[in-house]
């Protein structure tokens, strides 16, 4: 790490730093710490960069689909402004650009393509959708994206509602600043300065209102609005002031334009792609951080899951499960689950994802994010559960006979014979009857 950077982590988490400074300073100075961490570890870069590949793939068949559904409603005309304000920041060829590619556009003939062509045309928009959503659950540490059928219903949604309802925007905004009681009032003072302002501040308004919608509904959790706001408030800023920035850098740079001719606005395009998706993926970090400030910590990664934490872990999420489960309440979340045990959330959804592989658990709800029992708690032997958090989801590796690996394997077997001698066939639901007390933290049992 930059040492600079290490030191202002060491000040921020310091106690006695801490206390000498107003706590909304220190509070604000960690989310701007954790924020350039994590840009300048480069995950975010290397997403973006993929997102850039894709989205040179699939813009042409995604634009396509827009066409087709405001074509129908008579509005595929709005297509184009929506490109330019999108490609304004290359500056003057913006235009060329916007008119080469709705020429694409329309010259697409579905009749022509096939039934194949159509299915690799819904392929490549598709996959727009969930290259940002692969990258969204990395963000939000979730390793299971959506059900397949739920992944295509909802994209297919964004795919067809979405462009509508952009175009409802839109035409509400200039049907709103073109109407006579608005002429009158920008004539009047002081409503003429405020309806200055308020004109300036509506691109923000209304590209910090797509953003929190994109966070809160394309992560496979529950997003809250407030953190998907603030998300969306920091990536819609970061947008509108960086395609002035960009737009500038673009007008000056006539190196590029003297070295690279005709290409230089290709070059151009794939930065401002890239910058593009660097502050969506940046907004949506913030989002995570505020709905988990949790994770507000010097380092990113927790440390390595100890096999004794595996096991403890492993026997309180039971536990806990299976407490709500026979009470008749809903089940637990994995985030309830962290929060519950005070545990790292990758370490529970480690231990989770090996008691969804060995049957243990299954997910449940509307969502599918409630945790429950997968198999009669009284059918659940407490030194079967024991033994499958060990053995995790991979199997041992068969050794030799005569060999260290097969005395290892003898020895482990005895230490697993007298847990299951100890507790005496003990079964999960006996288990939770006889204890009374509700499982300690992490913390609690490493001490």
């Amino acid at each position: 790490m930059n040492p600079f950077l290490h030191r202002l982590r060491a000040r921020l988490w310091d106690l006695e730093t801490a206390a000498r400074h107003p706590r909304p300073l220190i509070v604000a100075g960690r989310y701007v710490f954790v924020l350039v961490r994590d840009l300048m570890e480069g995950q975010l870069s290397l997403r973006a960069m993929s997102l850039v590949y894709t989205t040179l793939l699939s813009i042409v068949p995604l634009l396509a689909l827009a066409f087709s559904v405001l074509k129908a409603l008579g509005a595929h005309n709005a297509l184009e402004p929506v490109l330019l304000e999108f490609l304004r920041p290359l500056g003057e060829q913006a235009a060329t650009l916007t008119q080469n590619i709705i020429g694409f556009v329309e010259n697409i003939r579905v009749g022509v393509l096939g039934s194949l062509g159509v299915a690799l045309l819904f392929y490549a928009a598709l996959s727009l959708i969930q290259k940002v959503e692969a990258a969204f659950n990395y963000i939000w540490r979730i390793e299971r994206p959506r059900p397949l059928s739920q992944r295509l219903g909802e994209y297919f949604a964004v795919l067809t509602v979405g462009p509508v309802a952009v175009f409802a925007a839109l035409g509400a905004t200039a049907t709103l600043l073109n109407s006579q009681a608005l002429a009158w009032i920008a004539s009047t003072e002081p409503f003429g300065l405020l309806l200055f302002i308020v004109t300036r501040l509506l691109p923000y308004a209304l590209i910090v209102g797509v953003f929190t919608f994109v966070y809160s509904f394309i992560p496979n959790t529950r997003v809250h609005l407030r953190a998907a706001a603030w998300g969306g408030l920091l990536a819609g800023v970061l947008w509108q002031s960086g395609s002035a920035l960009f737009a500038s850098f673009v007008a000056s740079a006539t190196n590029y334009n003297a070295i690279y001719s005709s290409f230089a606005i290709l070059i151009f395009l794939l930065i401002w792609l890239h910058l593009g998706w660097l502050i969506l993926l940046l907004g949506c970090q913030l989002a995570f951080y505020i709905q988990h400030p949790e994770h507000l910590k010097p380092r990113r990664t927790p440390a390595s899951l100890s096999g004794r934490e595996t096991e403890y872990l492993a026997l309180a999420i039971m536990g806990l499960v299976g407490r709500r489960f026979i009470a008749g309440e809903a089940g637990y979340t994995q985030e309830e689950l962290a929060r519950a045990l005070n545990a790292e959330p990758e370490h529970v959804a480690r231990v989770v994802e090996i008691l969804l592989f060995h049957g243990l658990l299954i997910e449940a709800g509307s969502d599918r994010t409630q945790l429950i029992p997968g198999i009669d708690l009284d059918s659940i032997e407490l030194s079967r559960l024991w033994r499958l958090a060990r053995a995790g989801a991979a199997a041992l590796p068969s050794p030799r006979p005569a060999s260290l690996g097969a005395d290892i394997i003898a020895l482990i077997d005895t230490a697993e014979q007298a847990f299951a001698q100890q507790t005496a066939h003990l079964t999960v639901r006996q288990w939770l009857a006889r204890s009374s007390s509700p499982p300690a933290t992490t913390a609690e049992q490493r001490t």
